[in-house]
């Protein structure tokens, strides 16, 4: 059993005629579109200071690393 919208005509109540024959943007809503949402307090950084960034910590959790063992702290 299907709905149909019935609207009225000059002949009476007429169906919706089916302008998409897709079913995919049925299935789609509203809530999926939305707007790009900015935030003001964070700011951009390149690639280069996010690359100098990462490569510090990975270099900074070697050394820790490196000594943590070289004392005997992790034995």
């Amino acid at each position: 059993m299907t709905l149909k919208l019935y609207r009225p005509g000059p002949d009476g109540l007429e169906p919706a005629p089916d302008a998409n024959q897709d079913y995919r943007t049925r299935l789609r809503s509203r809530r999926w579109h939305l707007p790009a949402l900015r935030n003001p307090e964070a700011e951009p950084i390149t690639a280069v200071g996010g690359v100098a960034l990462f490569g510090a910590l990975a270099v900074l959790t070697f050394v820790i690393l490196l000594l943590g063992y070289g004392i005997g702290f992790w034995h």
